[in-house]
């Protein structure tokens, strides 16, 4: 996907809950056409600065645009040209995908032969031809990702946010859904920020990292980049070198 302009620019954005400050001046800038992974670990402000650029919480302070629309005045705007799928979503499991992706889609309020289109669309990409009837409590733990992944993707947003997408499967779901985001990324218009802790999976999948370190950015840049400046043999050394991957032995008997 070509990229032009951008699908997210912040200016200082802080977030404070009480005396804990989740979020510490991020300055940051998402162009159009992205996979962006913003890694880092449990508590790093990954899920916050994804609740707020979606328009579901108040920063303390600073600002963003997201699509071009002010998180402050204009945040129905956001709601309405981004897609989000939390970590722990809800999933219907009596229905099938068709009747979950059109029960979704009427909550966002596309119905008929338009919504049925858009469904015909994206089960063709998620290779569901022949069980798209099925329930889906029948459905691997991949293939319900999927058909949630697709979900936010039903009003054909500008963007999508994806908090810890693989962080509940297991090694053959989590290569299911890095497939379909790299599938979703040529055949559609749709930017992607994908929060995560999985540096292979980042690495995978991402074509711009930021690493998020007690709410504060401390790195920028595409895989390559990163690995080079760090001086380091892949992402997952240069994350832990950040974030700090090293347990002493004091430490760790003090578990026992």
């Amino acid at each position: 996907m070509a990229r032009n302009g951008t699908v997210i620019r912040t200016e200082g954005l802080n977030k404070s809950f009480g005396s804990v400050q989740a979020v510490r001046n991020l300055d940051l800038e998402v162009l159009s056409g992205s996979r962006f992974g913003f890694l880092g670990p449990n508590g790093a402000g990954k899920t916050t600065t994804v609740r707020i650029l979606s328009g579901l919480l108040r920063q303390t302070s600073g600002n963003a645009t997201v699509c071009g629309f002010n998180i402050n005045s204009q945040r129905d705007e956001i709601k309405a040209a981004t897609g989000l799928l939390p970590e722990s979503p809800g999933l219907y499991s009596k229905l099938s995908a068709v009747e979950f992706l059109e029960f979704i889609g009427a909550l966002n309020g596309r119905n008929g032969e338009s919504l049925n289109r858009r469904i015909d669309s994206l089960l063709g990409i998620l290779g569901l031809e022949g069980r798209q009837d099925d329930l889906l409590e029948s459905y691997s733990s991949g293939m319900k990702q999927k058909v949630l992944v697709a979900s936010t993707l039903l009003h054909e947003p500008k963007l999508v946010f994806l908090d810890e997408p693989t962080s509940r499967l297991d090694p053959a779901a989590s290569a299911l859904v890095k497939d379909l985001i790299l599938a979703l990324v040529e055949e559609t218009e749709t930017s992607f920020f994908i929060c995560t802790h999985q540096t292979s999976f980042a690495e995978d999948v991402c074509d711009v990292i930021g690493i998020l370190n007690e709410g504060q950015l401390t790195v920028h840049g595409s895989p390559a980049d990163i690995i080079e400046s760090m001086n380091v043999r892949n992402l997952e050394d240069a994350y832990l070198k950040i974030v700090g991957g090293q347990v002493d032995r004091k430490t760790l008997l003090a578990w026992r």
